[in-house]
């Protein structure tokens, strides 16, 4: 870390109660011209995710301003680097704003393979 370049993960969790909520901040990442992508809202599982989340693409140097609008949200998010270890950037380097989600991390690449970084600021996955 600490290039201020380098891809960054935020997966923001939601259930039916603050659905609203969720939908609010999607809107305004995917109006922010510091995100690179915003994803699609999942309706259940996804990957390692066991609940209902999306997630956006920004650059280490925004990660404060990021940060600051999810806690503004009220909602859970998971903020992670994108290494070459899903594993590390899903549990050890990753920051939960909220309460943390149990991940199922079976779904997660192996270390020295991490196909969100081919992914990063792709728009069509």
């Amino acid at each position: 870390m600490g290039d201020k370049n380098a891809p960054w993960h935020a997966h923001i969790y939601f259930t039916e109660a603050d659905r609203a909520a969720a939908v609010a901040l999607r809107d305004g990442f995917a109006a922010d011209p510091v995100i690179l992508f915003t994803g699609a809202m999942t309706s259940g599982p996804a990957g390692p995710h066991p609940i209902p989340q999306y997630e956006v693409h920004f650059r280490e140097i925004n990660l404060e301003h990021v940060r600051s609008l999810i806690v503004a949200s009220g909602l859970t998010a998971l903020v992670h680097p994108l290494t070459l270890d899903d594993l590390a950037d899903h549990t050890a380097l990753g920051q939960w704003i909220g309460d943390p989600v149990v991940l199922d991390l079976t779904t997660l690449d192996p270390p020295g393979v991490n196909q969100g970084i081919a992914r990063f600021g792709v728009s069509d996955f």
